[in-house]
């Protein structure tokens, strides 16, 4: 895998991450502005392997967290967006992840949702910080799809995790923006479709 050079917009982008607000219902002022993309450096969002886990007809909910699920919360926000900068709206997101001791729950939907962006390409997603999976860095697995488009299958990974360096698939342009306190991990991820 070739280590791609910072671009001006990736570099803009996490430069803007400020602290992502906690509303879930209505997006907030507060939410960083999106950085001017259409240039030279607007990549595709990268695929990346669907793993063994994917189930299919997982629930619309923007909220993955349950009752009795451990974890430390983790709040990830972002856009779907067109390579030329304009927002996809109702894009589909469905997300699944394994819990925070590293088990996928392959009965049911624990962990598992789909949602769709709204018209300003913006989504939303709560959850919990995935724990370490047997030779994988920590990672969620994503499908995004703009209407009537192909579905993009991927992973988003977290800066600074030692596991990172091993993981044969892992990709940094797919490393999320993230912030962290004791009980929180804020993140920041757009996703650029052809479309």
């Amino acid at each position: 895998m070739r280590d791609r050079p910072w671009t001006r917009r990736k570099f803009l982008w996490v430069a803007l991450a400020a602290p992502i607000p906690l509303a879930l219902a209505q997006p907030s002022p507060t939410l960083p502005a999106t950085p001017a993309c259409g240039d030279e450096d607007d990549e595709l969002t990268p695929p990346q392997t669907e793993g063994p886990y994917f189930k299919p007809q997982s629930p619309e909910r923007r909220s993955l967290l349950e009752p009795g699920l451990g974890g430390t919360r983790l709040l990830i926000q972002g856009y779907v967006l067109s390579t030329g900068c304009k927002p996809v709206a109702r894009a589909l997101l469905d997300f699944w992840q394994c819990d925070a001791q590293g088990q996928y729950d392959n009965q049911g939907f624990r962990l598992r949702g789909h949602q769709f962006s709204d018209a300003s390409g913006r989504f939303v997603l709560e959850t919990v910080v995935p724990g370490l999976y047997p030779g994988r860095t920590r990672h969620i697995h994503v499908k995004v799809q703009a209407p009537g488009r192909p579905a993009l299958t991927s992973q988003l990974y977290f800066p600074g995790e030692p596991a990172n360096a091993s993981d044969r698939i892992f990709d940094r342009r797919l490393t999320m923006a993230v912030q962290k306190s004791n009980t929180l991990w804020q993140a920041r991820f757009d996703f650029v479709l052809q479309v």
